[in-house]
């Protein structure tokens, strides 16, 4: 059985509630510790068979493989994940500001907050970054013309007597499309 389906089974099947939130605990504090390992050193790259990671960092296979699935859109260069075996040689090379932003949208408070940042991502930066991602939930509406209000297209007419009727002909065509 590849490594990854292991983490799978370990992780998410036959737990119960109590049994997940136990596991999930742990797993975030092993997690963290991997995290303040890597950050402190900095590596440009980080090279070995999944086994050889696994016992740099302390952890057994399928967890490493669960480590990997969670840095893996922080990576120049993706894992596999469904085809990592023990001897499978993985490479990570890390985008360390893509690594912030991904704790950032994953509302892992306890990662991004590591002091470790400081010294990786200037506080302008990791400013920048937390600005960015914040934009990205933001939603702007458009704001539409009321029915009496002047049409936008400047002809004069009221908005429901020049382009109201051809504005919710194209909302709707672009709802049917979605």
């Amino acid at each position: 059985m590849k490594v990854y389906k292991l983490w799978q089974q370990m992780s998410d099947t036959a737990l119960n509630d109590q049994q997940r939130a136990m596991f999930w605990s742990e797993y975030f504090e092993t997690e963290k510790s991997v995290y303040e390992q890597i950050l402190n050193e900095r590596p440009e790259k980080i090279e070995g068979s999944l086994e050889e990671l696994a016992k740099r960092f302390g952890l057994e296979s399928p967890v490493m493989a669960g480590f990997i699935d969670g840095i893996n859109e922080s990576i120049k260069t993706p894992v596999e994940l469904e085809e990592l075996e023990e001897t499978t040689p993985v490479t990570l090379e890390i985008d360390y500001e893509a690594l912030y932003l991904n704790m950032l949208k994953a509302k892992a408070k306890w990662l991004s907050s590591l002091p470790q940042w400081e010294d990786i991502l200037d506080k302008e930066t990791r400013l920048e970054i937390k600005r960015s991602y914040a934009k990205e939930g933001t939603i702007i509406k458009e704001e539409k013309p009321g029915r009496n209000d002047p049409c936008h297209c400047g002809s004069g007419k009221k908005y429901k007597h020049c382009h109201l009727r051809d504005d919710q002909e194209k909302e709707l065509a672009e709802a049917q499309a979605e």
